[in-house]
């Protein structure tokens, strides 16, 4: 049987370590794993893609997020019982991101990226279905959320990720279900596309980490 050695991740025959396995414990080395992180980044988005020494605080504080250190969390005020809510500039990289962090721990329950625009699509065609279907026990991360259109279903508005945010509150007060999300605006354009009830819940959902507002487009 193999041993189990959640600290190991094998991409295209190679082996990256992003620590050590030492008395049951993973002692994870953040060099190691931004090594780690390039290469995956390379192989999902191109040649092309980087990581940026001026992102390592960002990247840190994921980091220590996902692989669930208590201590580190404490200090940066990071609570690991919410999601997260990663907010930039337009093209600061963090639905790239979001999508890479993912494979960091694959031992851990994954969560799926969708863009809040195209659940507002399916809103349009299937109606009040479509909430329901995200009120489920399943991890997700939402991205772009707050840039998306309000949703119409036979001539009735309706604020479709507004409502869905309502729903997956309930879900981490129940069931410790957790919610991703990304997004452009700040905390006052979230309140003024949500409502003060929405924000308020948002607080309770997600720990903040932003990128600094003067992050350039990486996508030039």
């Amino acid at each position: 049987m193999r041993k189990y050695q959640p600290h190991i991740i094998k991409e295209g025959g190679v082996e990256f370590h992003l620590g050590e396995f030492r008395g049951g414990l993973v002692l994870y080395d953040f060099k190691k794993m931004l090594i780690y992180l390039d290469a995956k980044g390379k192989l999902l988005f191109g040649k092309k893609f980087k990581i940026y020494n001026e992102d390592h605080p960002i990247l840190y504080k994921l980091f220590v997020y996902y692989i669930r250190d208590e201590a580190s969390c404490k200090k940066l005020g990071i609570d690991l019982g919410k999601g997260l809510l990663l907010s930039g500039p337009v093209g600061c990289g963090k639905t790239s991101l979001m999508k890479l962090m993912r494979h960091l721990v694959p031992h851990q329950k994954p969560y799926e990226l969708i863009p809040s625009r195209n659940i507002v699509f399916g809103f349009n065609n299937i109606g009040y279905r479509i909430i329901e279907q995200y009120g489920d026990h399943r991890f997700y991360c939402f991205d772009d959320l707050g840039v998306e259109p309000i949703g119409r279903h036979f001539g009735k508005d309706c604020n479709v990720l507004g409502e869905i945010l309502l729903s997956r509150h309930e879900l981490l007060l129940g069931h410790k279900v957790k919610t991703h999300a990304t997004t452009n605006l700040n905390a006052k354009e979230l309140e003024e596309r949500y409502g003060n009830r929405v924000r308020s819940r948002m607080r309770e959902l997600f720990n903040l980490v932003a990128f600094d507002k003067g992050s350039g487009d990486k996508r030039k």
